[in-house]
């Protein structure tokens, strides 16, 4: 079945929210997505529902519709639940995942970009974690880490462009790929939390360096 234009505005609009192109914070106007896609604004209309009900836009008294943004909580909050959802994903991808699955986590490992282009970085990382929740075996926890994953496009500027940690989250990423390569599922579990500890710990950085720069420049 061909893809509605409904569908389509609204895998297209979340993309950019995803890629950064539309920001936290960020204004978003019906009439302007329309003219962005080149679609007519009911497509629009729709696509902006659905991203609301996703908790990817809010509505903001005299603003209107805006991207969301998320607090100091909410960042800890969404961090908690990866460490315990991704060590589960991974502790099932130890038992569950298949030779192809397996090779192909390696292959990724492999072709990481290192310190390139921040966005490339992103996009390779979020192809990774994807991977791994799929060789997991398991729909209910891979629907709901997909919906975290919507809402780590709200964090703004990649964790991995500071510097040194792209190279420490390969290292992480290889060591949760052993321990899946081994069958060693409290191993892969305990890699995991360690790799998404670590993410938080760089995100919190990037938090107070923003805020920093803030503060300076008022």
């Amino acid at each position: 079945m061909a893809e509605s234009r409904g569908e389509w505005a609204y895998h297209r609009l979340r993309q950019a929210i995803q890629a950064g192109e539309l920001k936290p914070g960020e204004r978003i106007r019906e009439i302007e997505m329309a003219k962005r896609l080149e679609v007519s604004r009911t497509p629009v209309r729709e696509a902006l529902r659905r991203l609301e009900a996703d908790g990817l836009l809010t509505f903001v008294p005299y603003r209107g519709m805006v991207i969301a943004e998320l607090d100091h909580q909410a960042v800890m909050e969404l961090y908690q639940m990866r460490e315990v959802l991704e060590g589960t994903a991974a502790g099932l991808a130890a038992r569950h995942a298949s030779e192809a699955e397996i090779t192909l986590l390696r292959d990724l490992i492999a072709a990481d970009p290192g310190d390139g282009d921040p966005r490339a970085l992103a996009a390779h990382n979020r192809q990774f974690h994807g991977t791994l929740y799929r060789a997991a075996h398991n729909r209910y926890l891979l629907k709901t880490l997909n919906v975290l994953s919507d809402a780590m496009a709200l964090l703004g500027m990649t964790t991995l462009s500071l510097t040194g940690r792209s190279g420490t989250a390969r290292q992480e990423h290889q060591e949760v790929l052993e321990a899946i390569e081994a069958r060693d599922q409290a191993r892969a579990e305990a890699a995991a939390r360690y790799h998404i500890r670590e993410a938080q710990r760089a995100r919190l950085r990037l938090m107070f360096d923003g805020q920093k720069t803030k503060v300076e420049a008022e």
